[in-house]
């Protein structure tokens, strides 16, 4: 049972036993497989989750709903023989925020109805937000209405599973991170939530949810999103500060019942960083942009030998394919990255944010990566030019771990960040 493996990172706490586990919050099928591929290597759970732009009932960004998509991973994990039964399917941000220029009512209504599909479609890690203002409302709302709202999102998860018969649900509280994808422009520092902000967070959600009439719900509530002091812009990255957190790491003792924190936005962190933040009790790590950073590394790495051994030309390759496609359909970027033309430039391929990973599953895009591994498919590739532009995967590689066809370079090449999660997270 998922619930119960989530809810077993609160009772090894509870016992002195310091575990996590990593959310792998992309739906790009490479990073997907490189996730499975990691589980069984480690013999562990895989945490999949969807955000609430990404997939919802209307099908969000990605044009999956939430059933689509519990399809779309458990095929992935079928290819590769992981077991199904080892994927814990998770959705983030779940509240109005992709309708939250509608009225407030019209907006829950449709969080209602998303939420109601994902109970559907089996995911039993479910994060309430419910923290932005809608139309006609203040861009943040009081923290008593945001626990009223999550309360009336929870309550529709416990009627669906209860009238299917199906798994209840673990919840996630609160909302202490910026925009999903990272912070828009360079930051120099983070305020660390405060331990009394944290404990009446969890304790007004209480409240509403007994209200409610969800006291049993309330118990399965495993996790407060809170902000460590971690987070990544487009051009540089905070690193945990583990003294910064000290007393908000100690107030998870004084909480109301059991739990832990979840840490949005820890892509990018070293190793010993993402450790600390599991033994500090923030033992639910979230990343996203990170994998597919690696990711676009490697198959730019690719297009770069592809060039080096003459089968494409600077003109012709990958990169130039999603220049060109960033730049006629520039609705992912355009907001979000700023400066002169050769700043927007390097931002649109080489920013954290990693906003390019949007374009990916674009036909367009879609067509060029495959030509890229055609190219190189029945190539032997130097394992010089491996060093020089796919670093990451190089020793796997000269001691014959990795067999240098792209597509494994690739998956290798995300599945070196989930390694170092792995470790972190026991």
């Amino acid at each position: 049972m998922s619930s119960e493996m989530l809810m077993k990172l609160v009772q090894n706490r509870r016992a002195g036993k310091c575990s996590g586990i990593v959310s792998v919050c992309s739906a790009h099928p490479l990073v997907i497989e490189a996730a499975f591929r990691q589980g069984l290597m480690e013999n562990t759970a895989v945490l999949i989750e969807a955000t609430c732009n990404q997939v919802n009932h209307r099908g969000g960004y990605t044009g999956m709903t939430p059933e689509k998509f519990r399809i779309f991973v458990e095929k992935i994990a079928r290819q590769v023989s992981f077991p199904v039964e080892r994927i814990i399917m998770g959705g983030d941000h779940l509240g109005p925020n992709p309708w939250k220029n509608l009225s407030a009512d019209a907006a829950m209504t449709e969080a209602r109805a998303m939420v109601e599909a994902y109970a559907k479609a089996g995911f039993t890690k479910l994060h309430l937000d419910t923290s932005m203002g809608c139309s006609g409302e203040p861009i943040a709302l009081s923290d008593s209405l945001t626990a009223s709202r999550a309360a009336t999102l929870a309550k529709v998860a416990e009627d669906t599973v209860r009238e299917r018969g199906t798994e209840a649900p673990v919840y996630v509280i609160g909302t202490e991170v910026p925009v999903p994808g990272g912070a828009l422009e360079a930051i120099d520092s983070l305020e660390v939530t405060k331990p009394d902000a944290a404990i009446a967070t969890l304790d007004i959600h209480r409240r509403a949810f007994e209200e409610a009439g969800l006291s049993d719900a309330f118990i399965r509530v495993i996790a407060a999103v809170v902000q460590p002091g971690v987070e990544f812009g487009n051009e540089n990255v905070i690193v945990y500060d583990r003294e910064k957190a000290q007393a908000l790491s100690a107030s998870l003792d004084s909480m109301p019942i059991p739990i832990l924190f979840e840490a949005h936005s820890t892509d990018y962190q070293p190793e010993k960083a993402l450790a600390a933040l599991v033994q500090d009790g923030f033992a639910i790590l979230k990343v996203g942009p990170g994998l597919t950073f690696a990711l676009r590394e490697a198959l730019y790495g690719l297009d770069h030998i592809a060039i080096e051994l003459q089968l494409e030309t600077d003109s012709t390759g990958l990169r130039v394919c999603m220049e060109k496609l960033m730049l006629r359909e520039p609705e992912y970027w355009q907001r979000y990255y700023h400066g002169s033309d050769q700043a927007l430039r390097i931002q649109r391929h080489f920013s954290y944010s990693d906003r390019i990973r949007y374009y990916w599953t674009h036909p367009d895009a879609m067509a060029a990566v495959s030509r890229l591994f055609g190219m190189l498919e029945d190539v032997a590739i130097p394992e010089t030019l491996i060093s020089q532009y796919l670093a990451r995967v190089y020793p796997q590689v000269m001691s014959g771990q990795l067999v240098p066809a792209p597509r494994e370079l690739v998956i290798a090449s995300v599945q070196q960040v989930l390694a170092e999660y792995a470790v972190a997270v026991g």
